[in-house]
C-alpha cells in the first residue's frame, strides 16, 4: 500500500520531479518507466495491499487504518503537502499508522512510548529532508517544493534539536517500560542502549549541520561509517540485553 502510494505521488509529481536536482532520477521523472506502466503497478499494488491487509484478518480496525493511510496521502500529494508543517505531520502519521497496523496484526502490545517516539522520530526524519529543499533552494535560487518559504534554516533547526531532544526522552521511558511492553525481565537494563541512539542522532546532526551533508536521511546513513557502527551496536546490544 506504500509502495502504491509513492507510486501515485511519482506520477503526480512528474513535472517537478525532472527539475530537482536529486529526485529527477526517480524511474518515472526520468523516463525509466512509463506513465502507464506506472499506473497499471500503482493499481495493482494498491488492489494486492488491500486483499493482502483486509482478507486474511478480516478486522475492520486494520482496514479503517489503511483507508484512512490511503486517503491522507492522496490529500497529502494533491494539497497537503504544499502546507509548511502540516506535510511533516502527515509523513508522520503514515509512518504511526504502519507501526498501529504491525501491532494489531502481530498481536503486539504497543508501549504509548514506542508510539510517541515513532511519530517524532519521523517528524525530525521529515524536518531534515525538508532542511535538504532549503539547502538546494539557498544554493540553486530554485525551489524543490512548494512550500519552501514557509521553513527557513533558522526554523529547521530549531525544531530539530526540539525533536531530537523529545526523541531521546521517549526513548528512554520506552526501554525503561518493561511492565507495559509485556516483555520479561531480561529487558530490564534495555536503557544502556540509549547511549547508541543518543551518539547516533548528534552524528546525524553533526553530518548535516557541520559537514552540510544533502542527500536525505537514508542517503546520509548508508553513507557513513560512523552511524553504521553505531546501528550495528545498537542492535546487537539491544538483542543481547533482551534474549
Amino acid at each position: 500500500m506504500a509502495s502504491a502510494v509513492y507510486i501515485f505521488n511519482d506520477l503526480h509529481d512528474v513535472s517537478e520531479d525532472r527539475l530537482h536536482p536529486i529526485k529527477k532520477f526517480r524511474p518515472v521523472a526520468a523516463s525509466e518507466i512509463s506513465p502507464i506502466t506506472a499506473k497499471a503497478l500503482f493499481l495493482f499494488l494498491l488492489f494486492l495491499g488491500g486483499g493482502v491487509m483486509y482478507f486474511p484478518f478480516k478486522n475492520p480496525l486494520i482496514l479503517g487504518l489503511v483507508l484512512f493511510y490511503i486517503l491522507q496521502n492522496i490529500l497529502y500529494t494533491l494539497k497537503l503537502k504544499h502546507i509548511a508543517i502540516v506535510d511533516t505531520i502527515i509523513i508522520s502519521f503514515g509512518f504511526l499508522i504502519r507501526i498501529l497496523i504491525g501491532g494489531i496484526v502481530t498481536e503486539t502490545i504497543l508501549s504509548q512510548w514506542i508510539i510517541l517516539m515513532t511519530f517524532l522520530l519521523a517528524m525530525f526524519l521529515a524536518l531534515a529532508k525538508r532542511r535538504d529543499d532549503v539547502l538546494i533552494f539557498i544554493k540553486t535560487n530554485e525551489k524543490p517544493r512548494k512550500n519552501v518559504d514557509g521553513y527557513n534554516l533558522e526554523f529547521l533547526n530549531a525544531t530539530m534539536m526540539i525533536t531530537a531532544s523529545v526523541v531521546i526522552v521517549t526513548y528512554i521511558m520506552y526501554t525503561m517500560s518493561v511492565g507495559q511492553t509485556g516483555m520479561t525481565d531480561n529487558g530490564k537494563n534495555l536503557y544502556f542502549t540509549t547511549f547508541f541512539v543518543l551518539i547516533g542522532i548528534i552524528r546525524f546532526l553533526h553530518l548535516i549541520m557541520v559537514k552540510k551533508r544533502i542527500g536525505g536521511p537514508t542517503k546520509i546513513l548508508v553513507n557513513d561509517p560512523f552511524l553504521l557502527i553505531i546501528i550495528f551496536g545498537w542492535l546487537i546490544t539491544f538483542a543481547v540485553l533482551l534474549y
